[in-house]
């Protein structure tokens, strides 16, 4: 059974969940998303339900651990989690799809003590290896709220039973546990090696709700690096060259000020 939590999401272009619990009360989220906390709320790090499910989810890239929030005091207190990037947050009352929600890996943000957070796969795994993001989902399981985070701004689908929709792996944040997921090869040799989109693309069939993202971390990830490759090159100066070799100096070349 989770904790009844109530909440408030604060910000426009880079959001923050502020947590409201009672004594007692507890809400969990990967290590290092937590912004601040009153005095009385106490953290407890675990594995999230052993050592396996720890090594599991470390093995795909997020944490080994998990961190629970809970409220030691003897009145209502606070905790907060941000946002790692600009975009939106999205509140997901579970008992609306069914008690489950499927989202990419780096989309979770935060939940109700007493959510299970489990790691799936695509079924295709040959296809998975090459497929970005839509390789590695994570399955939200109970009946309380859960948090995710979408890059840029959030696009809500209603799909219809048997409607489909083609879109880049990277742009999906999630979707309920009724809309088949698939990765799909794009066709065609030019498509795929000058088409720019990648050569996978997640294919969504209704019914059920999907939440899109404009701007995945990886995409706005790839443009920073690649404007810092260009500058450190010496072919752009100016102000944009001096933030482009800091940046460089980020991601392996040498700061310059």
């Amino acid at each position: 059974m989770a904790d009844i939590i109530d909440y408030k999401i604060i910000g426009d272009d880079m959001q923050l969940v502020e947590i409201e619990l009672d004594p007692g009360e507890g809400v969990r989220a990967e290590a290092g998303a937590m912004m601040y906390m009153e005095n009385g709320i106490e953290m407890q790090t675990t594995t999230g339900g052993g050592f396996f499910k720890g090594l599991k989810r470390m093995f795909v890239g997020e944490s080994f651990f998990i961190t629970n929030f809970i409220n030691g005091g003897s009145g209502k207190k606070h905790v907060a989690f941000g946002a790692p990037y600009p975009g939106k947050v999205i509140a997901i009352d579970l008992p609306k799809f069914g008690g489950e929600f499927i989202c990419q890996k780096d989309s979770y943000l935060c939940s109700a003590a007493g959510i299970e957070i489990e790691v799936t796969f695509t079924k295709k795994f040959g296809v998975g290896l090459f497929g970005g993001e839509g390789f590695i989902l994570e399955r939200l399981v109970g009946n309380g709220l859960v948090f995710v985070h979408a890059g840029g701004m959030v696009i809500e689908k209603q799909l219809l039973p048997g409607e489909s929709l083609r879109v880049d792996t990277g742009c999906v944040v999630g979707f309920s546990p009724s809309v088949n997921y698939d990765i799909q090869f794009i066709g065609g040799f030019k498509n795929a090696l000058f088409g720019g989109e990648g050569i996978f693309l997640a294919k969504l069939t209704g019914p059920g709700t999907v939440y899109l993202q404009s701007l995945p971390f990886s995409r706005l990830a790839d443009r920073i690096y690649s404007a810092a490759r260009f500058s450190n090159k010496g072919e752009r100066k100016g102000i944009d060259g001096f933030g482009g070799d800091i940046l460089g100096g980020l991601f392996g070349g040498d700061t310059k000020f």
